[in-house]
C-alpha cells in the first residue's frame, strides 16, 4: 500500500530550484524525510498539501491527485507546519475545536475530540489557558494536536522538535512514535537533526538541494559494522595500549574505545585485556552506521559529480 508518491516533482522559483525532478514513495509507518535547511523538505509538504503548485512532475497522496484534490488532501490529512501559526488570545480548546471543524467534524464532536487529544499530547490540564502563556514546547503540542485531532489516516510533522531544550525534544519524539505505533496513523516527519529520525522513522528518505540522494529502511542505513565499542569504568587508554599490542586496531573518543572487528579473535582479545588489567567493564557492543554518515557520503558523491562536471564544461571551448 502506498501513502503518497511523487514522480519526477519539480519546483523551480525564479532564483532556485527547490525540488529537481523528486520520484519517491511512501508505505504506511513512520518515515523521516531529512535534509539541511533550504534542501526542499517544507517544499514538497506544501505541494503534497495542495498549497503549491509544481512547475513539474505528479503527486499523489492517498491515492489523491495534488493537482486536482488538494481540498480533500487537507480534510484526509493533518499538517503540523514549523512556524508560529497559533493565536494567542485563543485558548488550546477553542483552537484545537475549530480546527477540528474546520475538517467537517460537528461541533460536539468537534469539542470531544479535542479533549481527547489535548490528553494524548499531554496538555489536558492546560487545555483552558491561553495560548499566548504557553512555552514553546507546550505550543508545539498545540500544534501536534490539531493535526490529530479529526483522526488523519496521515500526518505532516514539518520540524516539529525546533525550539525544543533536550527534554521537549525527547517527549515530542515519544509523541510521534505513539502516533505511528498505537495510533495507526502514517507520519511523513521531516528534520534536519538526523538522530532524531533514526530514533523514531521506520523507513528514511534523504535530500539534498531538491534531489533524491536515498530512501530506505532505517535498518539498511543504521546496519551493523565491523566493529566493536567498549565502555570502561576506569581510564580506557591502557586497554587501547594491550589491544594494540596484540594487533588490533583501536580508536578513541570520550569515555568510548572502538575497535575494528578482525574476527572471533578480537572479542576474546578484549575480554583477555580487560580481565588481564583488571577493569569493570560497562558495555561492549556492535557499532551502528548512523544516517549522518550515509547522508555524508552521498553528499560527497554528489558533490564530486558536480566538481567533474563543471571540469569537463571547462574543458570545451566555443
Amino acid at each position: 500500500m502506498t501513502i503518497l508518491a511523487t514522480e519526477g516533482l519539480t519546483k523551480r522559483f525564479p532564483r532556485v530550484t527547490a525540488l529537481d525532478s523528486l520520484s519517491v514513495t511512501v508505505t504506511p509507518g513512520v518515515t523521516g524525510l531529512v535534509g539541511a535547511n533550504g534542501a526542499g523538505k517544507s517544499t514538497l509538504i506544501k505541494i503534497l498539501l495542495g498549497l503549491l503548485e509544481p512547475t513539474a512532475g505528479t503527486a499523489r497522496v492517498l491515492d489523491l491527485d495534488v493537482a486536482t484534490k488538494g481540498a480533500e488532501i487537507r480534510r484526509s490529512v493533518g499538517y503540523m507546519p514549523e512556524h508560529d501559526c497559533l493565536p494567542p488570545d485563543l485558548s488550546a480548546t477553542e483552537f484545537v475545536v475549530h480546527m477540528a471543524q474546520m475538517s467537517g467534524l460537528p461541533r460536539t464532536a468537534a469539542r470531544e475530540r479535542a479533549a481527547d487529544t489535548l490528553r494524548h499530547v499531554g496538555l489536558y490540564e492546560e487545555r483552558y489557558r491561553s495560548v499566548g502563556g504557553y512555552s514553546t514546547g507546550m505550543k508545539q503540542r498545540v500544534k501536534l494536536a490539531q493535526a490529530l485531532v479529526h483522526d488523519p489516516r496521515l500526518v505532516f510533522l514539518d520540524e516539529p522538535t525546533n525550539g525544543l531544550d533536550p527534554q521537549g525534544r525527547d517527549d515530542m519524539l515519544r509523541l510521534i512514535r505513539r502516533i505511528g505505533t498505537e495510533f495507526g496513523i502514517s507520519v511523513l516527519v521531516t528534520s534536519h537533526l538526523l538522530g532524531e529520525l533514526e530514533r523514531v522513522c521506520d523507513h528514511v528518505i534523504v535530500i539534498d538541494g531538491g534531489r533524491l540522494l536515498r530512501s530506505s529502511a532505517i535498518s539498511e542505513f543504521t546496519g551493523a559494522t565491523q566493529s566493536v565499542t567498549v565502555e570502561v569504568e576506569e581510564d580506557w587508554h591502557p586497554l587501547a595500549e594491550r589491544l594494540t599490542q596484540r594487533g588490533e586496531a583501536v580508536s578513541g573518543a570520550g569515555r568510548l574505545l572502538t575497535i575494528q572487528v578482525r574476527g572471533p579473535e578480537t572479542y576474546d582479545a578484549v575480554r583477555d585485556a580487560v580481565c588481564d588489567l583488571d577493569l569493570s567493564l560497562i558495555r561492549m557492543e556492535q557499532g551502528r552506521r548512523r544516517i549522518e554518515d550515509v547522508f555524508r557520503g552521498s553528499s560527497a558523491q554528489i558533490d564530486e559529480s558536480a566538481d567533474a562536471g563543471r571540469a569537463s564544461a571547462k574543458d570545451v571551448t566555443v
